[in-house]
């Protein structure tokens, strides 16, 4: 007779089996069962061939890949456990040492870290670039280029790039063309059908929506490019969270309403900002003030939740940390694409192009009534306009 204590590892009862739900399962595990000796072996192609370890997924975190893959357009699509894991990966299977990277000067602060830090150290030289060059970047390739980066919008800066004549540009020349697509969620910006060869995003922010995940994903149209990506991948262990994956899939199912919601609120707020006289310009892509509207208008399907402000230059550093602290709605803190809504000061962000003299401010639309979010806003101005008043 068995031991109880085996019968706690090898029961011999079960659950009854047909159960079917609308929520995909959260599938957790590491180690995954052969069914025989001759099928042991160590490969990260869950997706082709069977499961060898929960390192490389599960049955839910393959789901979602195959989704935003899907929803992208995308021959394949592996996850991270976050953006800035995503954009390594990128960097890493495509540039080696003695190579050449163009980055736009309007990148995401934790990628220009990246490149400043790690691939520098690497022997990785990287070239930063007007993100409204255009075409015009070809005059900055060299033999040793390898990959060309966009992120359209850039970050807090909001320039929106020319996308489709980077990518004819890289293309002539055989260099990989990547776009950090967060802005747009891997659909307001179709980036496989305007040239783009890897399309990564943040999946905390739109496609999470809650501010209670991290993830990150990195499409490719070739298959020769998700080898590259796969191999590396595996070697750097980038496991992802099957209970994050779940909230993932979960925040699928009201991206749309939520995009289309947001897209709302961000606009009303927008446009009551650049009304304002303590304001100098709003960074909003759907906005003819930003800078590269043009191609927002022709490349883009809509607009998301956040965009920058430039204030006045007779406003102190002091005086907008005072108008941010009185918002009441709107919280202090990084990240955007959640329900609620958010302001953060980017005083030091550092820009070779288009600098706004530390005045710039970010704001991510939630959720909210645009009408209270305009309200609130409203009582920091008047306390801000007597400030002034004072002085």
């Amino acid at each position: 007779m068995t031991s109880w204590r085996t019968t706690l590892i090898h029961p011999g009862v079960a659950a009854p089996e047909g159960f079917h739900s609308l929520v995909s399962p959260t599938y957790r595990g590491s180690t995954t069962l052969f069914r025989s000796a001759a099928d042991v072996q160590d490969t990260w192609r869950q997706e082709e061939l069977a499961y060898s370890y929960g390192l490389y997924g599960t049955p839910t975190t393959l789901e979602l890949a195959a989704r935003i893959g899907e929803l992208e357009r995308a021959r394949h699509t592996l996850l991270t456990p976050g953006g800035q894991a995503a954009i390594a990966l990128i960097y890493l299977a495509f540039a080696r040492s003695g190579d050449h990277v163009l980055v736009p000067d309007s990148i995401y602060g934790p990628n220009r870290a990246l490149a400043d830090g790690l691939l520098a150290s690497l022997g990785i030289d990287v070239t930063y670039y007007d993100p409204l060059i255009g075409q015009d970047v070809e005059a900055l390739l060299r033999p040793n280029t390898r990959l060309i980066w966009c992120e359209s919008p850039g970050s807090v800066t909001m320039e929106v790039q020319d996308v489709p004549a980077i990518a004819a540009v890289a293309r002539r020349h055989g260099i990989v063309v990547a776009l950090d697509n967060t802005y747009a969620a891997g659909i307001l910006f179709d980036a496989f059908a305007h040239g783009v060869d890897v399309s990564m995003q943040a999946l905390t922010k739109y496609v999470g929506g809650h501010s209670d995940l991290l993830l990150g994903s990195v499409s490719v149209r070739e298959e020769s490019h998700y080898t590259a990506l796969g191999k590396i991948h595996q070697l750097l262990g980038m496991a992802v969270s099957p209970d994050d994956g779940s909230l993932a899939l979960r925040g699928l199912q009201t991206l749309g309403v939520r995009l289309d919601q947001l897209e709302r609120g961000t606009l009303a707020v927008a446009r009551w900002l650049g009304e304002q006289r303590h304001i100098q310009t709003v960074l909003h892509p759907a906005l003819p003030s930003c800078p590269g509207h043009e191609n927002w208008a022709r490349d883009f399907t809509g607009s998301a939740s956040v965009f920058s402000v430039v204030f006045a230059s007779h406003l102190s550093k002091d005086s907008l940390i005072g108008l941010i602290d009185r918002l009441r709605l709107f919280k202090i803190g990084y990240s955007w694409g959640g329900v609620t809504s958010l302001a953060v000061p980017y005083f030091d962000a550092v820009r070779q192009v288009r600098s706004y003299g530390g005045r710039l401010v970010r704001f991510n639309i939630g959720l909210e009534d645009p009408s209270d979010l305009i309200a609130d806003l409203e009582q920091a101005f008047a306390a801000l306009g007597g400030e002034m008043l004072r002085k």
